[in-house]
């Protein structure tokens, strides 16, 4: 006969985290391009270069008055016409659909930033406060001598989509704990103080973050490569989750128990 060895693994401090994190990123992102939209481009340095941004997305019109959408990075133009600059949801940068509010509407938009921004750096101080105290950082997300030995086998068997079960699914492999830490403690801080050093109000008060940014337009573009850094991660994170048992892990991040695999039993 055979039953199902749950684990225990993930205690509740994770879990709550971990699904008010997803919360506040998506609220995050979708109101930050609603927020993007109202001036499509960015440029490196202290102000804005209108004739030369590192990137843009915008709606053009040729000499027979068709419109197409052009996105430009780093002085390369392509046709991204029916997604960015151009769709379906009008000539706008992003499509509604991927914007918070739905319509443009920017002042919208930058209340649910502002709000949900603090929430989730509440809610990430609160996990890496957690994370210490519960040693969970040592115990769980600091990858040992023999993890990192053992990268080359771990990213092979990822490519071969070949995941650990029983007691090695226990533990996070070394390229979880890699990925968690970069997220937790280089992502996101710099994605904050990026976005810290945009407020005129911040960088009086702190003047060095502009020092360190390079200037407040330098500080907007590493702000939204790192959001769509976050949101690169979010997508492997998701289809990880898809090939490795949507059920299983579902079960553990929202219960907290993981089923190892079945253990046989005579009766």
């Amino acid at each position: 006969m055979a039953s199902p060895h749950l684990f225990y693994r993930h205690p509740l401090w994770i879990r709550v985290t971990h699904w008010l994190n997803a919360i506040c990123m998506a609220v995050l992102l979708m109101s930050g391009l609603q927020i993007f939209n109202a001036h499509p481009a960015l440029y490196w340095g202290q102000k804005s270069d209108f004739d030369h941004p590192i990137f843009s997305i915008n709606a053009v019109e040729d000499a027979q008055g068709n419109e197409s959408g052009v996105t430009m990075i780093a002085g390369r133009s392509f046709n991204t016409t029916g997604v960015l600059g151009l769709s379906r949801g009008g000539d706008r940068a992003f499509p509604d659909w991927a914007t918070l509010p739905h319509e443009q509407w920017l002042a919208i938009g930058r209340r649910w930033h502002f709000f949900f921004a603090w929430i989730f750096v509440i809610n990430g101080l609160i996990y890496i406060l957690t994370s210490l105290i519960g040693r969970h950082l040592r115990g769980d997300l600091v990858p040992t001598r023999a993890d990192l030995a053992h990268i080359g086998r771990s990213i092979w068997e990822h490519v071969r989509l070949r995941f650990p079960k029983g007691d090695e699914a226990k533990r996070y492999n070394v390229l979880q704990k890699l990925a968690y830490l970069i997220v937790a403690f280089v992502l996101g801080p710099v994605m904050v103080l990026a976005g810290l050093t945009m407020s005129p109000r911040i960088d009086a008060s702190y003047p060095i973050l502009l020092e360190i940014f390079g200037g407040r337009q330098s500080a907007r573009t590493i702000h939204f490569i790192c959001a769509f850094s976050f949101l690169g991660f979010f997508v492997i994170h998701i289809v990880m989750v898809l090939l490795s048992g949507v059920f299983n892990n579902l079960r553990s991040m929202i219960t907290g128990w993981y089923n190892l695999g079945e253990n046989r039993e005579h009766a």
